[in-house]
């Protein structure tokens, strides 16, 4: 019983995901982008430039692929603001998922049927991480047949940012149903969702910059918070790299977050199944 209802809870999930609209926004947004990323690359001027292209030159005395650079810019153009503005919508669309569940009526109809509390958790939690992969990969594979086709550059590791940018959001994911669970709220939930991403861990990342104005005791607590708080700017870095073809300088942020994801569903589980409804 226990996958069957996870499937289910799932399926529900992302049937209520496509009428809160947001990720119909997603994929319209994904989609103009990769139209204008085609009439970019496939006008008749672009094409005339891209076959004078067809060539290798010299820079700083090394030997350089003009169409590789080119697409390599490219994809570094489209990753900064699909990660951003990507988890930003991604953020907004699934906060009321765990509150919503939780109203007088919806609750009462779930706990009615037979299925456990951590099947709920779970489905909620892979529903909305299969609707945010989907748009998220619907763009990177889109940006990456365009780029192979308009400049026959097919590296595979552009691939990967799906599942980095998918990952940042698993993460992220799991404080939001940790917050609606204990507050009921999906405007707190998504408020301390963007804080996290876009205030502490950017503050958390550059903590050597100003370390040395900061006494011990105040180092010692920034340290603790870098590892028991969502490292996205790390992640965003990786996801970067991977679409530049540049080998990640480390693998270290995937574990830490991977900890954390695990430590907050579980003790999402666990809450959930001590609250009385």
């Amino acid at each position: 019983m226990g996958m069957y209802n996870i499937y289910h809870v799932t399926k529900f999930t992302i049937k209520e995901a496509f009428a809160r609209r947001i990720i119909l926004v997603f994929a319209g947004v994904s989609t103009f982008s990769l139209v204008i990323l085609a009439l970019l690359l496939f006008s008749t001027d672009a094409m005339d430039l891209v076959g004078a292209f067809d060539m290798k030159t010299r820079v700083d005395g090394q030997l350089v692929d003009v169409k590789t650079e080119l697409a390599t810019g490219i994809k570094a153009l489209f990753t900064i603001p699909l990660y951003g503005i990507g988890l930003f919508l991604s953020i907004f669309a699934v906060s009321g998922f765990i509150p919503s569940l939780l109203e007088k009526g919806n609750i009462d109809l779930f706990l009615s049927k037979p299925i456990a509390r951590a099947e709920l958790i779970l489905g909620k939690f892979f529903g909305g991480t299969a609707v945010v992969f989907l748009n998220i990969f619907y763009i990177v594979v889109g940006i990456w047949v365009l780029l192979g086709l308009g400049l026959n550059v097919w590296s595979a590791d552009f691939l990967l940012v799906s599942f980095t940018i998918t990952f940042t959001f698993m993460v992220l994911y799991t404080l939001i149903i940790l917050v609606g669970i204990l507050t009921r709220s999906s405007i707190l939930a998504m408020m301390l969702s963007y804080l996290f991403f876009f205030v502490l861990s950017p503050i958390l990342e550059s903590r050597g910059s100003f370390s040395q104005f900061l006494g011990e005791t105040w180092n010692m607590v920034i340290e603790i918070l870098y590892y028991i708080i969502p490292q996205t700017t790390e992640l965003g870095r990786i996801s970067l790299e991977l679409a530049t073809g540049t080998t990640p300088e480390s693998l270290l942020p995937l574990l830490y977050n991977s900890i954390i994801l695990i430590l907050t569903i579980s003790s999402s589980i666990i809450i959930f199944n001590k609250k009385d409804f």
